[in-house]
């Protein structure tokens, strides 16, 4: 099957996001790092609702995500704040964790008004939280569900988000729906734990290269 799978899409929203935290920790004067960046997260939370929609095992994916959220924390606040802990920001895993979070109790509701009282609520939480992205990240991974067998409506209501509502910088995500586009479903090679364990490890080089230089 033409396009690429799982496998690539994941290494692409890995190195965008390796990137842009190389520019925000070691080189800040360099804002075209923090640009490439911008394609993670797109990226991640397509990826997420792909999961959701695919696992065979949604509780082990939710308990999956908030091990490396707590995991991450650390290395995250070392890496971005110089500190063990800030309260001011919490790394991406927690958005990514809310997010399979909203759309397991929107499966489980039958309500239309309940799901919306979910939504609004998981917004509010990750908002109240300072949860990296906030209820925008959240908001994205909702497009990706609610219009998942819509491929163009859903990567154009995407890309308006960022463009429209999320900041200067952030404009540049929208480029994240073109390899997104080309996704062919089929999974690829499995490293699943990698990809999870990439994420507080290269925070924790950054920071101690940080230190040393």
């Amino acid at each position: 099957m033409k396009g690429i799978n799982t496998f690539i899409l994941k290494w692409i929203a890995i190195i965008s996001m390796l990137i842009d935290h190389i520019g925000a920790v070691l080189f800040p004067q360099y804002e075209w790092m923090r640009i490439v960046g911008r394609l993670a997260f797109p990226i991640f939370a397509y990826l997420l609702v792909e999961g959701f929609v695919y696992t065979s095992d949604v509780k082990k994916y939710m308990i999956r995500l908030g091990i490396f959220a707590i995991v991450s924390e650390i290395p995250f606040d070392l890496a971005f704040f110089g500190t063990v802990f800030e309260a001011a920001h919490q790394n991406v895993f927690f958005t990514l964790f809310m997010g399979i979070l909203m759309l397991y109790l929107i499966l489980k509701t039958p309500s239309r008004f309940r799901q919306v009282i979910t939504i609004i609520a998981a917004f509010l939480v990750s908002d109240y939280l300072c949860m990296d992205y906030g209820s925008w990240g959240l908001l994205m991974i909702l497009g990706f569900y609610e219009l998942r067998d819509r491929k163009i409506l859903k990567l154009m209501a995407v890309a308006i988000v960022n463009i429209f509502f999320m900041g200067y910088s952030q404009v540049y995500a929208a480029f994240a729906m073109i390899p997104i586009a080309f996704h062919n479903g089929k999974l690829g090679p499995k490293m699943k734990m990698f990809f999870y364990a990439f994420y507080p490890v290269h925070l924790m080089i950054l920071y101690l290269i940080h230190l040393v230089i």
